[in-house]
């Protein structure tokens, strides 16, 4: 799991670019490059004070293996090419070592923001206040809200594990 101290730098930085993403995902099924390129830097910034020297070294590197994997998936239709960037873009935050942490928590976010997203749709007064979204209309999913999700609750998970089980 990522430190502590690692988290409280990301959070303030990266949740509020997630939260953007998973917006701009419904309402346009678009992820800007602006919001990757402010990810990536966050990463450029904040991983020099948050990680060691090598660890953020080798963020880089599976930032530039997530990417090639992303344009794979990209090419074969499996996923938007705005998805693949942002995954990339937020890989480098996390620790390889969690592996399954991430995969847990990325499937937990999945099924939960599909489930919810496709239920949202069909609460009048949420639609009415979104009914310009594309996501409501596409049959595609906006993959930004799960992956968005992902890192936030990854990021949040050294701070809940950190609270005292009273």
């Amino acid at each position: 799991m990522i430190a502590l101290p690692s988290a409280l730098w990301f959070l303030p930085v990266c949740v509020p670019i997630a939260v953007w993403i998973a917006w701009s995902d419904m309402k346009f099924m678009k992820i800007p490059n602006k919001a990757v390129v402010a990810m990536t830097l966050a990463y450029a910034v904040v991983g020099l004070l948050a990680f060691p020297l090598q660890a953020w070294l080798w963020g880089w590197a599976v930032l530039g293996i997530v990417l090639l994997a992303g344009f794979v998936a990209n090419a074969t239709g499996l996923v938007g090419a705005g998805d693949a960037k942002f995954a990339a873009a937020m890989a480098p935050v996390f620790s390889t070592g969690d592996l399954r942490l991430i995969l847990a928590l990325f499937c937990a976010c999945l099924l939960g923001a599909f489930v919810t997203h496709r239920l949202a749709k069909h609460i009048p007064p949420l639609r009415r206040a979104t009914a310009d979204w594309e996501s409501w209309t596409r049959k595609d999913f906006p993959m930004g809200l799960a992956l968005a999700g992902t890192l936030i609750f990854y990021l949040l998970a050294p701070i809940l594990a950190a609270i005292p089980a009273n």
